[in-house]
């Protein structure tokens, strides 16, 4: 797997728009016994055989589901610049380049059992009409700055979102 990438606007606004649209994934990075590991950095656990990793994605893992709109990731920023920052600001930034944003929770939350900021919003992706919501956890350690989002449109994200708590919870620093 290769390093962290930096950029985190720019490649994050491209994630955000791979999952706004629909469209099928093919095979990508391996996965063995359901579980995504990112060597050094992260494993995560995929909800379930409906979910598809992206295999042209930005993000350390990009997941799709067969079913719909609905898309995870997980993306990890290293570096001291990037550890240095407040994970309050780190969220925000996250959602940079999104237009017609309103929050509809926002929080603290516990990710791996450190402090992590959580946001709720809808959005429109630059250059689409269609509505979307993303979910979004940011913490950061001593090293590296973790994000894990789920988008979908507002009319099935309640029909994934437990999907999506599962492989929160199922999140570990490597």
């Amino acid at each position: 797997m290769a390093a962290p990438r930096t950029g985190r606007r720019r490649r994050i606004g491209v994630a955000l728009t791979a999952l706004a649209l629909a469209g099928c994934a093919s095979a990508g990075p391996r996965i063995e016994n359901g579980v995504f590991r990112a060597p050094a950095l992260f494993r995560v656990a995929v909800p379930g055989p409906e979910w598809e990793v992206a295999a042209a994605s930005r993000a350390e893992l990009e997941l799709r589901h067969r079913g719909g709109e609905a898309g995870i990731f997980a993306n990890v920023e290293c570096g001291e610049e990037a550890a240095r920052r407040d994970v309050g600001v780190l969220a925000r930034r996250l959602f940079l380049g999104l237009r017609d944003r309103r929050v509809v929770e926002n929080g603290a939350a516990t990710l791996d059992g450190a402090p992590a900021a959580r946001a709720v919003i809808d959005a429109r992706v630059a250059g689409r009409d269609e509505p979307l919501r993303l979910e979004a956890y940011v913490m950061k350690d001593v090293r590296c700055v973790y994000d894990l989002v789920y988008a979908a449109p507002p009319a099935v994200f309640g029909a994934r979102r437990a999907d999506f708590q599962r492989f929160v919870e199922s999140f570990a620093r490597e």
